[in-house]
């Protein structure tokens, strides 16, 4: 069985409650809603994780209190947070997330540490080998991603790269991805692009998914037992790796994150009982 390795981001998600979104220049009161482990790097983590995969984390944190508490929380779960490196000069990625009493949000991501370029966790993609996995997506610097697809590419590990948030990357880097995950949307900008994919896995929400010739329909949720969709499609990028890292051929891999992204919906938030 290989290892995973996820390069992505760590994000704290800082969420307030309020009774209505304040209007330009306003200000209101609201309640404290708890802070999480967030971002979509954590969360893939913390999915791979949960169905048993050996994961190690390639990320960036500042040097803080809500940094080491995220890497303690990834710890606990099993996941290994030696390769992830500490910024000098920037906090943790926050993400501040305000809710209405009808459930909508508004939320601001500062980057911090997940926009540093950094070679280390470059070296780190070069470490693994035949067998590994490692899953990229996009709320890092793209090029430590670029960099690091190629570099576990060459060592001979498998790359899946979900296209989220989705951004445009070398075409060699789209090219060597096995396989490149995206939703609807992002499917539709990937189409746009001059960007040529050699394998492609598109999620369709509820609707399932499909990788090439090999697909699932999705599987019913009742509405009694949902939660929220936050974190689904992180949930199925998680699990997809932890199959593909275990051996198992396409149909089972996405049979597997389809099982994952399903149970997602269940909770409440990216990743259950989340609070740091």
């Amino acid at each position: 069985m290989g290892r995973v390795a996820v390069l992505g981001s760590l994000n704290v998600d800082v969420v307030t409650l309020v009774e209505r979104h304040p209007l330009p220049g306003e200000t209101l009161l609201g309640e404290a809603g708890g802070t999480f482990a967030g971002g979509k790097g954590g969360n893939q983590a913390a999915a791979a994780a949960r169905v048993g995969a050996d994961v190690a984390m390639l990320a960036r944190v500042g040097d803080d209190g809500p940094g080491r508490a995220y890497l303690d929380r990834l710890a606990a779960l099993g996941v290994d947070t030696s390769a992830v490196s500490t910024s000098e000069g920037a906090p943790t990625g926050t993400a501040f997330i305000t809710v209405d009493e009808q459930g909508e949000n508004s939320i601001i991501v500062v980057a911090g540490a997940n926009g540093e370029r950094d070679r280390s966790l470059v070296a780190q993609a070069g470490r693994l080998g035949p067998g590994d996995v490692l899953l990229c997506s996009l709320e890092v610097h793209l090029d430590t991603v670029a960099e690091s697809a190629r570099a576990a590419h060459s060592a001979g590990a498998r790359v899946v790269l979900n296209l989220a948030p989705y951004a445009g990357l070398p075409a060699d880097v789209i090219a060597l991805a096995d396989p490149v995950v995206v939703n609807e949307s992002e499917m539709r900008a990937l189409a746009d692009s001059d960007l040529v994919p050699q394998s492609l896995l598109v999620t369709f929400g509820a609707a399932g998914a499909r990788w090439g010739t090999d697909g699932v329909d999705g599987i019913p949720v009742a509405r009694r037992d949902l939660g929220d969709t936050v974190g689904a499609g992180d949930a199925f990028c998680g699990a997809l790796a932890a199959a593909l890292a275990g051996g198992a051929d396409r149909q089972a891999a996405v049979e597997a994150a389809n099982a994952a992204g399903a149970a997602a919906v269940r909770w409440v938030g990216a990743q259950p009982d989340a609070t740091l």
